[in-house]
């Protein structure tokens, strides 16, 4: 996680949940919402419907590794949240980066690769 902050307090998901944008796809759900830094701050969340511990922490790492290559396009000065769906714990992470990517095109904040 050298590349974005990591989102840690519970206000700060509270506040995306509310007035964030939304991307809905069948293995992630992405909250988006401009933020008054330069950094780009991400959090992870799964819930108990996705499964056990097992699955809830395989689901975490699919989704950092997949946004791990998205990281240096995406804009600085936004949050986002990444939420895992039921099928997140059985795919792999190529595939979360390509809903990732649709999803960022979608809002608007992936730019061009960057040094």
């Amino acid at each position: 996680m050298d590349q974005f902050v990591p989102l840690c307090r519970n206000s700060d998901f509270r506040r995306l949940y509310a007035r964030g944008k939304s991307y809905v796809t069948p293995l992630v759900v992405v909250y988006v919402m401009k933020n008054r830094t330069k950094n780009v701050r991400v959090g992870i969340t799964t819930s108990k419907k996705i499964g056990n511990a097992v699955l809830r922490n395989r689901s975490r790492r699919v989704i950092r590794e997949a946004f791990r290559g998205l990281a240096g396009r995406v804009r600085p000065g936004f949050d986002l949240v990444f939420v895992a769906r039921g099928k997140t714990p059985y795919v792999k992470s190529t595939d979360v980066a390509l809903q990732m990517v649709r999803q960022l095109s979608a809002a608007g904040i992936l730019g061009e690769d960057m040094p």
